[in-house]
């Protein structure tokens, strides 16, 4: 028989907590079970740290609601009927307290996305099967203006999180040099994040064209990177995965659970503690204990909002020297210059266009 269900306080607001004792994470030899119930005090526990990522940012769910079981699949997009998915519209029955922002997805359509106020509109979401909280890089009410350019450091087959700690390290000789100050996190598995604060002067188009820049000078200087958007051209190196930039693609928050063995976090490090990270620290067990010893490493981010104006000259720079726009992700329309979405050992003469726009 289920027990009954629990209740939490979360910020002064109670929030249910039914099945409390669901097992949401099996034991494995990274870690022992975790539950629902534990699901949403972790959240709790780290509140103001995950608010800081969440505040105002329109934010997309992803709900794990029976668990990250063996068979347990995420849905790979519209139509695809699988136990887990990403929810970007509120659902029916939300609570009264919980806000939204109106976005606008590439297609054209737009949504009205759930929007944290406070932490208990996170324990909601946790009570709901939300595993990881996928948060836009705006902020209401300028939802169509970044003001967070992140840099995904993506390991390919034959690297690890070492080789990402690497280029993290001449990632933030370039930031130096460009007067931006970078705050990395894991990514809760192999990779590393990079977060800069900006400026919300720039577009969507724009700031994922600093990514681009900024990929390639870091390409530059360091041979382990790549910013190639075809696996097959990547090789053994780190893949700086410029679309991360693009409307409606977003990254997991800091302190978002990891739908991974051991639930483990996306934990914000500082920059001296990152040679000797090992990301399998960093668990719903360990993170509020190290969060309320060592605090949150992104807690000053809003202190350094820095300009794109070099990158994007660096941008025009290459455009000059010949190097083009690269590809978008599939469900955006086709871009200005971009080169045809086939990869390069299927590319036949039929697959360019007439034209020199790529429209």
């Amino acid at each position: 028989m289920p027990a009954p269900a629990a209740e939490v306080d979360a910020g002064g607001r109670a929030v249910r907590v039914s099945s409390p004792d669901r097992v949401i994470f099996p034991a494995t030899s990274a870690g022992p079970e975790v539950t629902k119930l534990e699901v949403v005090e972790y959240y709790v526990a780290v509140g103001d740290a995950v608010m800081r990522a969440l505040r105002d940012r329109p934010t997309a769910m992803e709900r794990w609601p029976k668990g990250v079981h063996p068979g347990v699949r995420l849905s790979t997009g519209y139509g695809d009927k699988a136990d887990a998915f990403y929810q970007k519209r509120v659902p029916r029955g939300a609570p009264s307290y919980l806000e939204t922002a109106g976005i606008t997805f590439p297609s054209g359509r737009s949504a009205e996305e759930m929007t944290p106020t406070e932490v208990a509109v996170v324990a909601w979401a946790a009570q709901m099967g939300t595993i990881t909280f996928h948060p836009w890089p705006v902020r209401r009410p300028e939802v169509d203006r970044p003001d967070e350019l992140r840099i995904d450091l993506d390991p390919q087959p034959g690297t690890g999180f070492t080789d990402a700690v690497r280029a993290a390290e001449v990632l933030r000789e370039v930031l130096d040099e460009l007067g931006l100050v970078g705050h990395p996190k894991t990514s809760g598995n192999r990779g590393l994040h990079v977060y800069v604060r900006i400026e919300a002067r720039w577009e969507f188009l724009d700031v994922r064209h600093a990514a681009v820049a900024l990929g390639r000078e870091l390409a530059r200087r360091d041979p382990g990177v790549t910013t190639a958007w075809w696996k097959e051209e990547r090789g053994e190196r780190v893949f700086v995965d410029y679309n991360q930039n693009c409307r409606d693609r977003t990254i997991a928050s800091a302190w978002s659970l990891r739908p991974l063995p051991g639930a483990p976090v996306s934990m914000p490090v500082t920059w001296a503690d990152l040679p000797d990270v090992d990301p399998r620290d960093f668990t719903l067990h360990s993170a509020p204990g190290l969060l309320a010893s060592r605090g949150d490493a992104m807690a000053g981010m809003d202190e350094h909002a820095g300009s794109l104006e070099t990158l994007l000259a660096w941008w025009e720079r290459d455009l000059g020297d010949g190097l083009g726009e690269l590809p978008f992700p599939p469900d955006h329309p086709k871009m200005p210059g971009e080169p045809p979405r086939v990869q390069p050992s299927r590319k036949v003469a039929s697959h360019w266009e007439d034209d020199e726009t790529g429209e």
